[in-house]
């Protein structure tokens, strides 16, 4: 029987009960984010981020004075006292007679705790003179060189049990170093670590009684110079011998806390310090950056871990960055309670290790340590705690939430079909889109800077001008990709919506614009995920950053936000998943990542190493990539809040604003780029070249010559000096072997306050040939005990070099290495150090210069060797130049650097 159909008015007034349009119950109220609640929620989590950073990394504890730290106790007042002393002598570099009399002083603090030690307590004091010694380090800062001395003087103290005999055999060493460059009185670096040691000493007399290791403090000279105080300890003097760990005290700026930045390899150490310390500090993230070579330094801990086989800890000072090795490592920048942070987190933990039974063997955890399993990972959390754990653990943890993650997203797509798949993949694009265009937005300012400023890098005294600067356009670039991305993501999901026809339209995008929404936001713990995995794989300590990044958002979520119905609508995301989600990373990674934004900029002051030789916007570069880079790890989630109506117009016009005022600051001068505490590195140095023509010719020149590694023109400073120099790069120098690109020089009134007799000699004695080409070559350094030598590793296999007065062999044939073809030999001593040398070169058995007489134009613009020695000499001009230089301005201070004063000769190949 057939049906009678329906009228058509029937059919469209009364639909039936299954093509209703299905409306959840919140769209009463359309989906969108108020302005000022957004704001608001911006500069609160501004706000609580710069608060875990000020509590982590700036409280500090308050100074004691010697009544109320007493006897045993570490008193920073005290400590002070010493710093005091040490500045007031000036700077005080190898060979010096500054560096003598703080030698004595520190001899004569050392005697005052000899006497006043607890009675059962022997202290030894030994004044120690290191003969002539060679360091060859594997790698780091010095690969390719080797670094010869003589003549270095430390003072070593040695604090044990009266009646405990073994202890002898068994000793922790606590090691910094008295000497500084020769550009500044070292505060920070490290007459505050040496005052430290001396207070701990002072109060370790007294508990020692009823320790079961000795304590040696080493106060060691020729750190500065290639870490030769150190290893000229471990490899001459008998203590070294009982040596079970060592701990190193270092600066790379001046006071604030003394953190952790290196440790291991046996994690022994730094379990025992997070257990014990009152302020622990420390962050494996400085130790990945470190060891991966970002940061162009080594500390004596290199040689204590490379050469000694020790395992121990190494603490470094390293707020205000910038004034490193300049003028302005002074004792007014000091912060109050940066001693006595160090001193009782130290006192505490000399005291459970000197007492304990346990002491890490020599050499055998570094087999473990380079399978990966053994080492720590480590973090402070506001300087309170301190989370240890070991890296197997680390494997065990991280590889479990990689696999619960995968698992939760396999079944997310398989329950959401085709359309999840692409709806991810279009949320992974976003992210893509908003790196793109953060480091874009970002690295164009970069580049604009230098364009509109008097100096390329015009936030180095005044850090905050980062945020409008980089972070402002980093964050409109962010929000700029992120919502192109949402863009295509909605025109996805209105395709898939679009096939429900039991939802209205105007429902639908509601239903489009939520969904979108929240695959942004699982889209960040997406980025986290992989960058958890690829730490795992490769091992990496910071990797628990990605673990805290991804764990507790992905748990708000899960908890308040997701469903296993399918049919469910999505909602608007709740902002307590955001504010729960985002409290413990911040809480874990906000300070750590405001700390590592400092040291960048600090170190933008010398990051041309060789000066003119990287381009003026390679500093905001780097500044800005990393700058972008954080905004988008760490904004991902927040984001993905703001796509609905009502927030992004008042953030997008208020970073503008910001970003424009900022721009707008540095292009009239308002702030000045540096200033007399925070300086542009400069050198100023008098230079006589007396290399020689490739006819064998020499024709001496002097002149001064002014540089500087901090990126940038020197026209305002050539100015204000107005000493006849010219400027710019048709005059590249190669100071052995570091070339200057961009410098200022002058020759007038340069013929005076120098000696002829002052200039080195190379003069060949020999040069035989057989089935190798042997040359021996004298070389007379004269009045010299610091110099550098460049033996071109193209023609050389390798050499031998000794003391040509004593035959004392100092450098064997080993395996020389070379970096750009050269191999480096810097030597350093003090003033009774050897300045005649035999050297004695082994050429390469294929060389094409086995016949001297072989020519050709690339074979004659390439010298054998290459020597610049420096004097302890201040020339009239020299002195001129440096009084007429601004304040804002400091000589810098680096061992690869000359001092005042150099000459330059050099040895063709054709000779």
């Amino acid at each position: 029987m057939r049906r009678r159909p329906q009228s058509t008015s029937a059919a469209t007034t009364k639909p039936e009960a299954s093509e209703e349009p299905i409306a959840p119950s919140w769209v009463a109220q359309r989906p969108q984010r108020s302005p000022f609640v957004w704001l608001t929620l911006f500069l609160a989590i501004a706000y609580g981020s710069w608060s875990v950073f000020h509590y982590q990394f700036e409280s500090l504890p308050a100074p004691l004075t010697p009544e109320q730290a007493g006897k045993r106790g570490f008193s920073e007042f005290s400590a002070l006292e010493h710093v005091k002393a040490l500045t007031q002598l000036g700077p005080h570099s190898v060979g010096s007679d500054a560096l003598h009399l703080a030698l004595q002083y520190v001899l004569a603090e050392a005697e005052k705790i000899k006497k006043t030690a607890h009675w059962e307590v022997d202290v030894e004091v030994d004044s120690f003179t290191a003969k002539s010694g060679a360091n060859r380090m594997a790698g780091g800062l010095f690969k390719g060189r080797t670094l010869v001395y003589s003549d270095l003087n430390h003072i070593i103290i040695r604090i044990l049990p009266k009646y405990a005999p073994e202890a002898v055999d068994n000793a922790i060493l606590v090691s910094s170093h008295i000497d500084t460059v020769f550009s500044t009185g070292g505060a920070g670096d490290c007459s505050s670590c040496v005052a430290v040691m001396l207070e701990l000493a002072r109060g370790i007399s007294q508990w020692a009684h009823g320790f079961k290791h000795a304590v040696i403090f080493l106060f060691n000279t020729g750190e500065e110079e290639g870490l030769n105080g150190a290893h000229s300890f471990i490899t001459q003097h008998p203590w070294s011998k009982s040596i079970r760990l060592a701990i190193d005290l270092e600066a790379m700026g001046i006071g604030g806390k003394s953190g952790i930045f290196q440790a291991g390899p046996d994690p022994w150490p730094i379990e025992t310090f997070a257990a014990v310390a009152k302020y622990p500090s420390g962050q494996i993230i400085a130790q990945d950056i470190f060891s991966s070579g970002a940061i162009k330094s080594a500390t004596d801990f290199q040689v204590y871990r490379e050469v000694a086989g020790l395992s121990g800890l190494d603490f470094a000072y390293a707020d205000n960055t910038a004034v490193y090795h300049t003028k302005n490592d002074k004792l007014e920048l000091l912060k109050l309670g940066s001693l006595q942070h160090l001193g009782e987190n130290m006192v505490a933990f000399l005291l459970k290790i000197a007492a304990s039974s346990h002491l890490p063997k020599v050499n055998t955890m570094v087999e473990e340590d380079n399978k990966g399993q053994s080492t720590a990972v480590y973090f402070d959390i506001l300087g309170t705690y301190m989370v240890v754990y070991r890296q197997h653990f680390a494997n065990m943890l991280h590889k479990s939430v990689i696999a619960q993650s995968l698992l939760i997203w396999t079944t997310s797509l398989l329950m959401g079909g085709y359309p999840a798949a692409i709806s991810l993949a279009l949320s992974c694009f976003s992210v893509i889109l908003m790196w793109i265009f953060a480091l874009s937005f970002s690295v164009l300012a970069a580049f604009i800077i230098p364009l509109i400023s008097s100096s390329p890098v015009p936030y180095v005294a005044n850090p905050w001008l980062v945020v409008g600067l980089f972070a402002a356009p980093a964050l409109l670039g962010a929000l700029t990709g992120q919502y192109l991305g949402y863009l295509i993501l909605h025109t996805h999901l209105s395709n898939v919506y679009a096939k429900k026809k039991q939802i209205s339209p105007v429902i639908q995008a509601d239903l489009i614009k939520s969904e979108a929404e929240r695959w942004l936001y699982k889209s960040g713990s997406l980025q986290w995920l992989i960058l958890l995995i690829l730490g795992t794989y490769y091992k990496i300590g910071s990797s628990y950053l990605a673990l805290f990044w991804l764990v507790p958002p992905a748990f708000a979520y899960g908890f308040l936000e997701a469903t296993l119905t399918p049919a469910r609508f999505p909602k608007p995301l709740k902002l307590a998943t955001l504010l729960i989600g985002l409290a413990v990373p911040i809480l874990i990674s906000a300070g750590g990542f405001i700390r590592l934004a400092g040291t960048i900029i600090g170190t933008v002051v010398r990051l041309d190493r060789n000066p003119g030789g990287t381009p003026d916007w390679l500093g905001n570069v780097i500044v800005a990539t990393y700058v972008a880079a954080v905004m988008c790890l760490t904004l991902v989630y927040l984001l993905s809040y703001i796509h609905l109506p009502g927030a992004k117009k008042s953030i997008v016009l208020s970073t503008c604003l910001l970003f424009g005022l900022s721009l707008a600051v540095v292009s009239l001068g308002i702030i000045p780029p540096f200033t007399k505490d925070t300086s542009r590195a400069v050198n100023v140095v008098h230079v006589v070249d007396m290399t020689r023509s490739f006819d064998g010719k020499q024709d001496p020149r002097s002149y001064v010559s002014l540089f500087s590694s901090t990126p940038g023109k020197l026209t305002k400073e050539v100015e204000q000096i107005n000493e006849g120099f010219r400027c710019g790069r048709d005059k590249v120098v190669d100071l052995v072997t570091f070339s200057v690109k961009y410098s200022c020089w002058t020759f007038d009134d340069t013929d005076s306050g120098w000696s002829e007799s002052d200039v080195p000699t190379m003069h060949v004695d020999s040069d035989t040939h057989g089935d190798e080409r042997i040359t021996r070559v004298l070389i007379d350094t004269k009045g010299s005990t610091r110099w550098t030598l460049a033996i071109n590793a193209d023609e050389i296999e390798d050499f031998t070099f000794k003391d040509a007065g004593s035959s004392e062999e100092l450098v064997l044939v080993g395996d020389m290495s070379s970096v750009d073809g050269w191999h480096i030999m810097q030597f350093s001593g003090g003033k009774n150090a050897p300045t005649r040398f035999d050297l004695t070169l082994f050429w390469m058995k294929n060389s094409t210069r086995l016949d001297h007489k072989v020519e050709g134009k690339r074979e004659e613009g390439t010298p054998l060797l290459k020597l610049r020695t420096d004097m302890d000499i201040l020339t009239p001009k020299v002195d001129r130049v440096l009084s007429k230089l601004p304040p804002w301005c400091s000589q810098f201070g680096k061992s690869t650097f000359p001092h005042t004063f150099a000459f330059l000769s050099n040895l063709p190949v054709n000779f």
